[in-house]
């Protein structure tokens, strides 16, 4: 049975975000504008992309250019702290590495990006790999889907796929 995890994880710590504490651990120098960027970053319930994310921090106290902004996270990326999505569907997304396998099932009418979890489908998927002779190192599940309201048949409007990053 698959079990959502919301809208994302929060990531924050007692006074540091788990996303500051990994950089400080990797020893990424945190200037005011990472601190923000991070702090956005953790806040996430939900899978930002960057013009939303420049909308959060924009409403700080330390000014965050959009240039600052991609640079920061492409950092983050590198460093394997934050994750790119890219769900061939609207923007690129972003969320904290997660601590635990999760997949994601994207609805292709709002756009929006839900995390789920499921024992059954992870069991298929290792006894599939094995049935083929692998042994399973690692997965990727997106599911792509309408809600169920969506009249079968009737055209929709899928999100746009506008990749911002």
């Amino acid at each position: 049975m698959a079990s959502t995890e919301g809208e994302g994880q929060k990531l924050v710590g007692s006074n540091n975000s788990r996303i500051e504490q990994q950089c400080r651990a990797k020893r990424i120098r945190m200037t005011a504008q990472r601190r923000v960027v991070a702090s956005a970053l953790a806040e996430a319930h939900d899978h930002p992309d960057v013009m939303e994310l420049h909308r959060r921090v924009s409403r700080r106290e330390i000014p965050v250019s959009l240039a600052t902004l991609y640079r920061t996270l492409k950092l983050l990326t590198d460093a394997g702290i934050i994750e790119r999505h890219s769900f061939h569907v609207g923007p690129t997304r972003y969320e904290g590495a997660p601590t635990t396998h999760h997949d994601h099932l994207i609805d292709l009418v709002s756009g929006r990006v839900m995390n789920f979890r499921s024992d059954e489908i992870e069991r298929l998927i290792t006894e599939t790999a094995s049935h083929l002779g692998y042994d399973l190192v690692a997965y990727r599940l997106e599911l792509h889907a309408v809600p169920l309201e969506t009249v079968s048949g009737e055209d929709f409007s899928p999100a746009p796929s506008l990749d911002s990053a």
